[in-house]
């Protein structure tokens, strides 16, 4: 069996900074691990980038701790370069940026919080699921 292949949100990225109780983190966790890929694009990770460190002060991590965080993402994961644009898609451009790369990868899913904001991604083969949906799927919770 291959393994899966996903695309993160940044919602799941910022949780998992927030708190380290929670799915999110546990996700953040595996990444490297043989479980399944996550694959990353040049603005999303900018997005990460810039998402994560506006919760400098309310979160228990510093600028350098979260390039560290983002640096070993980059390092774990399958990195694409998107040449075809599904826009628009959805109705965020911020969650089509996440669909392209999502279809780029043939991925198997979006891991999100967010999921009403990619209804009629399956006919991508595509599925939207949270964390905790995805960490049950790879036999990581029960």
């Amino acid at each position: 069996m291959s393994k899966h292949q996903i695309v993160i949100d940044t919602n799941v990225i910022v949780s998992a900074l927030q708190s380290s109780r929670g799915a999110s983190f546990k996700l953040l966790m595996l990444l490297g691990k043989p479980s399944f890929d996550i694959n990353i694009s040049i603005p999303l990770i900018l997005e990460y980038e810039d998402v994560t460190k506006r919760l400098i002060g309310q979160i228990p991590l510093t600028g350098t701790d979260i390039d560290r965080v983002l640096d070993y993402i980059c390092k774990v994961a399958n990195q694409h370069n998107i040449f075809f644009l599904w826009r628009p898609f959805l109705k965020d451009p911020k969650d089509d940026m996440v669909l392209e790369l999502a279809v780029t990868a043939q991925c198997d899913f979006i891991v999100t919080y967010n999921q009403k904001d990619f209804k009629h991604i399956n006919q991508f083969g595509i599925e939207a699921i949270t964390p905790k949906e995805f960490l049950q799927k790879i036999g990581e919770l029960p």
